[in-house]
C-alpha cells in the first residue's frame, strides 16, 4: 500500500483492509482510549456478518458507559453518564462478551481486564493473555497480527497537518518497529482520526506515513472514555499520607489510578502546601511506638521538584505539576544528565556550561558540526546561531568556535548562548485515563508546558534493557507506587488474581516496577494495601498466611503500607519480615496470624505483639483524620469530581439504600419507619431531588416504595 491511503468512510477503508489481509484478520488495538471504537465496532459488524470472514482482537481495558443494576441506580446514571461520557460509543465487542454472545467465528484476547469485571466470565478468563506490559509488543507477533488500528490526535493549526498517537504510544511504537522490521508478515497499520483526542508532541508525534491506511470519518470523532475520580476515605488517606512520606525531593515518582493514586497525590500537595498541618497529620497517626519517623520518611517541602516515569500519566500527575511539585525536567543526553545530577551544572546556561561539557568529553575544542547541534537541541546554543565553515554566526557577526578561555570565547558567549537548557520533559508516560477535566486541560496546556511531557514507549518507561545508564541518571530516588490486594505474611503480593485461577485485572507494569525498585540505587518499590476489607458483612484481613495465586513473588519484597504504617521488608529475614508486617495488620487478626506463623515454625513461639501494635483499629484512624476531614484538609474528591453538589446527596442515599438492601430485617424496618412517618411526602425533600430520581409523582406501588425507600435515606 501507498503510505498513507486516506479513506473518508469507515466501510471503505475496511474494504481495503479485507482486500489486503484477506478473511482471516488477527487486529491489535490499544488499551483504554487509544481504541478508534467506531471502526473495531464496524469491522466487528462486518464479521459478524459474514461466517466467512475471522476475526481475533487482542487488546486490553476495554470500556463501557456504566450502568445500574438496580432500578434506582438506573434512574440516577441515565443523566450523569449522558453528562458525562457524552458521545462516547460503547464496543459492541464488549456487550456480546459479557453476555456470552460472541459469534464464533470472532475471538476476543486481553492482557488486563477492567477490575473485577470479568470474574466468572468463562470465555474471558479463557482467553485471558498473562503477560507484563513490557512484553506485550512480543506477545501480539505470536498470536499473527496482521492489522494494528489506532485512534490518532491531528493538530490543523500549522500550514501541515501533524499526527500524534496521543494517550497511546506504549505498544504501538514497538510493535510497528517490530512489523517494520518483519515486511514478509504482510501486517498494515490503521490510523483512524479522532480529533477530540489530546495532541500529545514528542515521542507521540508521528509522521502521516507509519500509517499504511488513514481514516478521516466524521463518525470517528468521539469523546473519550472518562471515568469519573473516586471518593478517597480516611482508610486511603492514610495509606496515602504514610506513602507521601516514602517520596524524597529531587526523586522520581510513578504512581496509579484510583482513590490510592489521588489520595497519595493530594497527600505530597499537603506536604507542599500545608506543610505544618501535614506533620501534625502524620504525628498523629502514628503508633505510641513511633515517637519519631523512621529515617527513610521524608516531611519536607519539595525545592527541587520531582521527575514523573510512569506507565500511566494519571490525573494525579496533572495536579502535581500545577502545584509545582512534578517540575524536575530531565535530558536524553547521558553526559548532559550526569552533569546536573553531579551539580557541575544547572538549568541556568553559562559559560561553564560548556566549560564542564568539555571536560566530561560531550563536546570538542574546536566545536565541530555535531557539537552544534546537539548544544542548539538543548539550548546552550541560540537557534539562530549559524554554522559556517568552521565558525559561528548570528547577525551578520562570526565568532570563533573554540572553548579555549579567552577574549574570543567570552564574546563567544556573550553573543551565542542561550538563557535555559531547553528540551527537558518532567513526565514521562505510556497511556493517560482520565475524568473530562483531565482532557480539557491537556487540549488546553500551552505548547511551551506540554512540551515537557513525553508521552513514549513503555518498553523505555517499564524497563532498564537497553537503556540502563540514562535511565539511572533520570530515575534517582525513584518511587515506584503501586496498589496489591493482598500480601502473605512472608511478604509476596497478590495484585491481580484470586486461587482459582480467576483474573480480577492482570499484571500490567506491577512486576516491571517492582523490578526496577530492585533493580536501580536508592530506589525503592512501594506497595499499598488496605488492612483489612468487608465482604457479605464479614471483616477479612488482606494480610494473609499463605494464598495460591501471587502476582509479587516474595524475594522482590520491599515496602509495604497500610493504614496502620510502613514496613520496609528489604534484606529482612523472614521472622523479622512476619514482625514488620503484623505491626501493621488491623488488630482483629493478629493473634490468628502471629498463631500461624508460629505453627510453621516461621515465628518464635516466645514473641508477643508489643502492647503498642495492638491498636491498628479503623475508630484509631477515624478519630487521627476525622478533624483534617472536616477542616476541609483531606476532602472526599480531593482532585475534583463530575458529580454535582445534588447527585452526592443522592449517591450517599442509595448507598446506604444498597447496604440496608443486603439486610432483609433492616430493609423491612426501615420501610415501616418510612411509611409510619409519611417521610415520602413530597414537603420533607426538596423538589429537585424527587425529580432528579422520577419520582416527583409516583404511580404504581413499586414506584411509591421505592420512593419511600430512597426519601427514608436522604
Amino acid at each position: 500500500m501507498n503510505h498513507p491511503n486516506t479513506f473518508t468512510s469507515i466501510d471503505a477503508a475496511i474494504d481495503a483492509l479485507i482486500a489486503h489481509v484477506g478473511s482471516r484478520i488477527v487486529i491489535a488495538i490499544p488499551l483504554a482510549i487509544g481504541k478508534p471504537n467506531p471502526f473495531v465496532n464496524a469491522l466487528y459488524r462486518r464479521v459478524k456478518e459474514s461466517p466467512v470472514l475471522h476475526l481475533k482482537i487482542l487488546t486490553a481495558l476495554s470500556f463501557e458507559r456504566p450502568r445500574g443494576h438496580s432500578d434506582l441506580e438506573q434512574r440516577f446514571l441515565g443523566p450523569f453518564v449522558e453528562r458525562v461520557f457524552g458521545d462516547y460509543p460503547d464496543l459492541d465487542y464488549v456487550a456480546d462478551s459479557r453476555h456470552g454472545r460472541l459469534p464464533p467465528n470472532i475471538e476476543i484476547y486481553e492482557f488486563f481486564m477492567k477490575t473485577g469485571d470479568y470474574l466468572g466470565n468463562a470465555v474471558a478468563q479463557q482467553h485471558y493473555i498473562y503477560s507484563n506490559y513490557s512484553h506485550v509488543a512480543r506477545d501480539m507477533v505470536v498470536h499473527g497480527v496482521n492489522v494494528l488500528a489506532q485512534a490518532i490526535a491531528v493538530d490543523e493549526t500549522g500550514p501541515e497537518r501533524r499526527y500524534s498517537l496521543s494517550s497511546n504510544p506504549d505498544v504501538t511504537i514497538d510493535l510497528l518497529e517490530l512489523y517494520r522490521s518483519q515486511p514478509e508478515r504482510g501486517a498494515i497499520s490503521v490510523g483512524v482520526i479522532n480529533r477530540k483526542m489530546p495532541f500529545m508532541p514528542n515521542d507521540a508525534e508521528v509522521a502521516a506515513d507509519l500509517f499504511d491506511i488513514m481514516i478521516d470519518d466524521p463518525a470517528s470523532t468521539h469523546d473519550p472514555f472518562a471515568p469519573p475520580n473516586m471518593k478517597v476515605d480516611l482508610q486511603d488517606y492514610a495509606i496515602a499520607l504514610w506513602a507521601s512520606t516514602m517520596v524524597p525531593d529531587g526523586g522520581t515518582l510513578q504512581i496509579g489510578i484510583g482513590s490510592l493514586g489521588d489520595g497519595v497525590a493530594h497527600a505530597l500537595i499537603v506536604r507542599e502546601r500545608h506543610n505544618a498541618e501535614f506533620r501534625r497529620i502524620i504525628s498523629g497517626l502514628a503508633r505510641a511506638d513511633q515517637p519519631t519517623l523512621p529515617a527513610f520518611c521524608h516531611v519536607d517541602t519539595f525545592r527541587k521538584g520531582l521527575y514523573g516515569c510512569s506507565e500511566m500519566f494519571v490525573n494525579g500527575f496533572l495536579w502535581l505539576i500545577d502545584a509545582g511539585i512534578v517540575r524536575r525536567d530531565v535530558y536524553p543526553d547521558i553526559a548532559l544528565q550526569r552533569l546536573l545530577n553531579l551539580g557541575t551544572i544547572t538549568k541556568e546556561i553559562t559559560p561553564a556550561t560548556l566549560t564542564a561539557l568539555h571536560a566530561a568529553g560531550r563536546i570538542s575544542d574546536p566545536l565541530t558540526t555535531n557539537d552544534v547541534a546537539f548544544l542548539q537541541r538543548f539550548g546552550i546554543l541560540r537557534a539562530d546561531v549559524k554554522w559556517q565553515a568552521g565558525m559561528l554566526a548570528r547577525d551578520g557577526l562570526t565568532f570563533s568556535a573554540t572553548l579555549a578561555p579567552g577574549a574570543m570565547f567570552d564574546t563567544m558567549c556573550a553573543n551565542c548562548l542561550g538563557t535555559t537548557l531547553a528540551g527537558g520533559v518532567f513526565l514521562h508516560g505510556g497511556f493517560f485515563l482520565g475524568p473530562r477535566r483531565f482532557y480539557q486541560a491537556l487540549r488546553d496546556m500551552p505548547p511551551e508546558r506540554l512540551a515537557h511531557i513525553n508521552m513514549s514507549r513503555i518498553r523505555y518507561i517499564n524497563e532498564l534493557l537497553g537503556h540502563e545508564e540514562i535511565a539511572a541518571l533520570q530515575r534517582t530516588d525513584a518511587r515506584f507506587i503501586n496498589t496489591t490486594m493482598m500480601v502473605t505474611l512472608l511478604g509476596a503480593a497478590v495484585s491481580d488474581g484470586l486461587d482459582s485461577g480467576q483474573l480480577v485485572s492482570g499484571v500490567g507494569g506491577q512486576y516491571n516496577f517492582v523490578a526496577m525498585g530492585h533493580a536501580l540505587p536508592d530506589a525503592r518499590s512501594i506497595l499499598l494495601m488496605r488492612a483489612w476489607r468487608t465482604k457479605k458483612d464479614k471483616v477479612h484481613s488482606n494480610i494473609v498466611w499463605s494464598y495460591g495465586h501471587t502476582t509479587i513473588p516474595r524475594h522482590l519484597r520491599d515496602i509495604v503500607i497500610t493504614e496502620y504504617g510502613i514496613a520496609d521488608l528489604r534484606g529482612h529475614a523472614d521472622e523479622e519480615v512476619i514482625k514488620r508486617l503484623l505491626a501493621i495488620t488491623d488488630s482483629r487478626f493478629q493473634a490468628e496470624l502471629a498463631a500461624l506463623a508460629k505453627a510453621n515454625g516461621k515465628l518464635n513461639a516466645s514473641y508477643e505483639i508489643p502492647d503498642a501494635q495492638r491498636h491498628n483499629l479503623p475508630e484509631r484512624i477515624e478519630k487521627s483524620l476525622t478533624p483534617w476531614h472536616d477542616e476541609g484538609l483531606l476532602p472526599d474528591f480531593p482532585l475534583g469530581t463530575d458529580f454535582t453538589d445534588d447527585e452526592l446527596v443522592i449517591v450517599r442515599a442509595l448507598a446506604r439504600l444498597k447496604r440496608s438492601s443486603e439486610h432483609p430485617l433492616e430493609l423491612v424496618k426501615m420501610l415501616i419507619e418510612s411509611t409510619v412517618e409519611q417521610v415520602f411526602d413530597q414537603k420533607d425533600v426538596p423538589d429537585r431531588y424527587l425529580d432528579r430520581m422520577g419520582f416527583h409523582e409516583a404511580h404504581g406501588l413499586k414506584d411509591k416504595l421505592m420512593r419511600t425507600l430512597f426519601v427514608g435515606n436522604i
